[in-house]
């Protein structure tokens, strides 16, 4: 059995792990993806697209007028749950009533903008 010291340090290394893969950007490998269904290589990035496949829901943030401003990406669930916020650029934990927030400086992958090209195809 886990003492809560150990989940609430677990939320932050998950927390921390999914900014810092939003930084450096993640390739094939990384992820378990099969780069062969790309025509890829194991070690070239994965695009925004290719994260979001694997996401278990996503929020748009819009304005009055429906321009899209930013999203919520649902990355984890259950214990924890995480989300990406692309327009605080944060990554956000909770999990048995810890909370942790994490910035992050870059977005790789292109996420916010594979966010804004499926809110502007719907």
């Amino acid at each position: 059995m886990t003492t809560i010291c150990e989940d609430k340090q677990r939320l932050i290394n998950h927390v921390k792990s999914i900014a810092t893969d939003l930084e450096g950007g993640m390739t094939f490998e990384q992820c378990g993806m099969d780069h062969e269904e790309f025509n890829s290589e194991p070690s070239d990035q994965i695009s925004g697209l290719d994260y979001l496949q694997d996401c278990l829901d996503m929020q748009y943030i819009v304005n009055g007028e429906g321009e899209f401003l930013g999203a919520r990406i649902l990355v984890a669930f259950g214990g924890p749950n995480i989300w990406i916020d692309t327009m605080r650029c944060t990554v956000d934990g909770n999990w048995w009533g810890d909370q942790h927030s994490e910035g992050y400086g870059f977005d790789a992958m292109g996420i916010e903008d594979a966010c804004r090209e499926l809110w502007e195809c719907k």
